[in-house]
């Protein structure tokens, strides 16, 4: 169940039993508070400004004119369809907006692929999930039209009351955010007092939503009216504001008709009180949109650059680290969630996923300021002395996984400074680790739990009556403390150069934590059933469905948690690994392909999960499970986020409901869309390019790319294009070290038959093809171009 279910669920069965955030200025001069960060090469970011005269403006209608320091500026707009640019031109240069709207309710005939929801939400096997592959890789558009899209059913009778905002606008500086509801108004303006169509939940239900300039945290919404009259709205944060808490807002609301605004209405914050407070000016709300666009371009110049012909999944990515900004104080305090109390309170701060999640997509995508202010803050208020969290729920497997992206943050940045700040309490948290293991070696060689870390799997248990009940050797425990302590030790002649024995004694421990893990999964596998049956944790004798049907509060809940990260770690042999997405997959651990938010079996839904998931998703992908690995990306962006608004929920409903956001579960996408481009392996070994391009991005000569992507090697670029009877690749290998072994996948297109490989326009040599693996050798930097020929 979601979180907030729980808690009230929560409430009921148990009635009778300080971050110092940088500040923007600071974050603006990459300042990272003592921390310095190695200087790296990184892409350009997209053009904000482009010349003017590269701009076709035919058809495009005036709109306002402003003055912006000593220049004059013009505002024109394409108001011949719903998802027209809006250009802003000062004569030589032209900021062009565009629009990009997806529709928020179900265009389906016959939602899921003419199954039963019952059906579904009861079988053990995700039955969408069969369907979807059944022709090899998934088609996206079937995909996305295969339930009901988040937030498409919402209740009438409490249309305006605590729930159904679908989006929220904020500001870096500002230390709250301001909820969105469907017809674009706010809790301090009201969209339906321009136009009172808007105030009617059946109208609004019909409408587009989308993100000026494809990612700006700018919210654009349009409400038909028939196919040449609809209502346009925009809303957006003032980043020019200065108040702590309130977010001051601009407000845009439009009638458009037969290609012409008839009527349009600016607010800014708060209605109307004359005389102090009168509507804004056409050219201040222009000149406004002017600047909010430069700052947020400025604020994600760092990141590394995807260029993806398929709408909108270039822009989600660069999004999410926006909403990140957002949704955090200043940017860099962390919030795990946003707008609703439940999971924005102060209780919520130190939550362990809040901050793996952030610092991973950060350090994926070059952002590595961002990345060292998110690092130095957790560790200084949300990690103590001892190493323990200030945070009520301890989850032991986020210990291991955060020793382990300590490392990774070692070697994209080269930043030890930070490390040594905080060496005494990263050797504290390991500490934890070792001495719950010491504690397991204690006990009898004959319980199952012998030699495997004990403790909570889900912060949620420490809230229970009995929350030792979950104090268990949940395999997903040990597994990522092996994960942890492997990659820290192999980090630590760098951050504490001479200190040996420490490094050896953790890797010697790790070593003995993974034979023990594995054995003992081996012993746990239920042959009797089928596909065989994994369990969470050793010595259980009934599957999670059955031990959660049960009346008492199961051991075995959150099994979504102990799964996604057993398989993130990347510790059991393949086989294993196999069988254990095999057991998910077969027995209601997944939903349309992704991880499901699992709990005692309802005819009514059968949830996704939205956060922590991805390391299932990582798995797939590490045993070519690709298109296992599509799925999971396509029904994550289209049943795990709003359309358009692209709100992502910690747990999400098929059925449609409104999910309840987080910020984990915003940063997903980002990790999924990288890791399809450039993945390394666990062990710092592999560096594998294009290996989950979908067929379907490949279309014609259309950029395809993912530049100055950081790695343990360096920064390198990988740009793919398809002609007739060719695909090439232009790989540019990290700049800083050789990898052991780069491997570039190109897949034959489908019904086509596979050609020539050329390597710099020589045949390769046979030793160096895999399948549709291609290994490449090169020294850092070295450009390679790689061909293959089909039919």
């Amino acid at each position: 169940m979601a979180r907030r279910d729980f808690l009230r669920t929560l409430a009921a069965a148990s009635a009778a039993a300080g971050l110092a955030p940088l500040s923007a200025e600071a974050l603006w001069r990459g300042d990272t508070g003592g921390a310095p960060v190695a200087p790296t090469t990184s892409a350009p970011p997209p053009a904000s400004r482009v010349p003017l005269p590269g701009v076709s403006l035919d058809g495009f209608a005036p709109v306002a004119t402003f003055r912006d320091g000593d220049r004059a500026w013009r505002v024109l707009e394409n108001l011949r369809h719903t998802d027209g640019d809006l250009v802003l031109t000062d004569g030589t240069q032209a900021v062009v907006i565009g629009k990009r709207t997806e529709a928020t309710w179900d265009e389906a005939d016959k939602p899921y692929l003419g199954l039963a929801l019952a059906e579904i939400a009861v079988a053990g096997p995700d039955l969408l999930a069969d369907r979807l592959l059944a022709k090899g890789q998934p088609d996206e558009d079937q995909v996305r039209r295969a339930a009901p899209p988040p937030a498409s059913v919402l209740n009438p009778e409490d249309y305006y009351g605590r729930l159904p905002w679908t989006t929220f606008v904020g500001t870096r500086q500002c230390l709250d955010t301001m909820p969105v509801y469907t017809s674009g108004s706010t809790r301090g303006y009201h969209a339906d007092q321009a136009f009172a169509d808007l105030h009617d939940p059946k109208k609004v239900a019909r409408r587009r939503e989308g993100l000026l300039g494809g990612w700006l945290p700018a919210v654009h919404k349009v409400v038909p009216i028939d196919a040449e009259r609809w209502y346009d709205v925009i809303v957006l944060a003032d980043v020019d504001a200065t108040d702590r808490f309130v977010v001051q807002t601009w407000h845009r609301t439009a009638l458009v008709e037969h290609g012409a605004m008839t009527r349009v209405v600016y607010g800014h914050s708060y209605p109307a009180c004359p005389p102090r407070r009168q509507a804004p000016t056409a050219d201040a709300f222009h000149a406004a949109l002017l600047r909010f666009h430069d700052r947020w371009h400025a604020e994600l110049a760092d990141m590394a650059v995807a260029t993806i012909p398929a709408p909108g999944w270039a822009d989600m990515a660069r999004y999410a680290f926006a909403r990140e900004l957002v949704v955090r104080p200043e940017g860099t305090y962390p919030k795990y969630g946003a707008v609703d109390r439940d999971y924005y309170g102060n209780e919520y701060d130190g939550f362990q996923d809040t901050f793996t999640s952030s610092l991973y997509a950060n350090l994926e995508w070059g952002r590595f300021a961002q990345a060292a202010a998110v690092f130095d803050g957790y560790f200084t208020d949300f990690v103590q002395p001892d190493g323990m969290i200030n945070m009520r729920g301890a989850e032991m497997g986020q210990f291991g996984l955060t020793l382990s992206l300590i490392a990774r943050y070692v070697a994209y940045t080269g930043d030890l400074a930070l490390c040594r700040k905080h060496r005494a309490k990263i050797e504290a948290t390991a500490a934890i680790l070792l001495e719950l293991h010491d504690a397991s070696l204690r006990l009898a060689a004959t319980d199952p739990g012998h030699g495997l870390i004990h403790g909570w799997n889900e912060s949620d248990a420490c809230l229970f009556p009995d929350p030792m009940l979950w104090w268990k050797p949940y395999f997903a425990n040990s597994a990522l403390a092996v994960r942890g302590l492997t990659d820290l030790a192999g980090a630590w002649s760098r951050i504490a150069p001479g200190d040996v024995a420490t490094a050896s004694h953790w890797t010697t421990r790790a070593t003995a934590l993974r034979e023990r893990l594995v054995a003992s999964v081996r012993a746990s596998v239920r042959h009797d059933l089928k596909p065989p049956y994994v369990p969470p944790l050793p010595g259980v004798k009934r599957t999670f469905r059955e031990a959660l049907a049960a009346e008492h509060p199961s051991e075995q809940q959150w099994p979504h948690r102990a799964y996604a990260e057993l398989l993130q770690a990347d510790v059991l042999p393949d086989d294993l690994a196999h069988r254990v997405i095999d057991a998910m997959r077969g027995h209601g651990a997944t939903s349309l392909g992704v991880v499901a938010n699992i709990g005692p079996v309802d005819p009514k839904s059968r949830d996704i999960l939205g956060f922590i998931s991805y390391g299932y998703a990582q798995q797939l992908l590490r045993l070519d499970r690709v298109d296992e690995y599509l799925l999971f990306l396509y029904a994550h962006r289209y049943h795990g986020h709003t359309p358009g608004s692209w709100t992502a929920g910690e747990v999400t409903d098929i059925a449609g409901g409104m999910p309840l956001f987080c910020m984990p579960a915003q940063m997903t996408i980002p990790l999924l869309l990288r890791w399809a481009f450039v993945h390394d392996d666990s062990d710092g070994a592999t560096l594998r390019l294009g290996r989950a391009v979908p067929h379907a991005w490949w279309t014609g000569n259309h950029p395809l790319s993912l530049d100055a992507a950081p790695t343990r090697w360096g920064r390198c670029s990988l740009h793919l294009r398809r002609s007739a009877g060719m695909l090439s690749a232009t790989v540019v290998l990290p700049d800083a070290a050789t990898p052991k072994a780069v491997w570039l996948t190109l897949r034959t297109p489908p019904q086509a038959t596979r050609g020539m490989v050329r390597i710099d326009g020589a045949a390769a040599p046979a030793g160096d093809l895999s399948g549709e693996h291609i290994r490449l050798h090169g020294r850092p930097g070295q450009r390679i171009e790689v061909t293959l020929a089909f039919t």
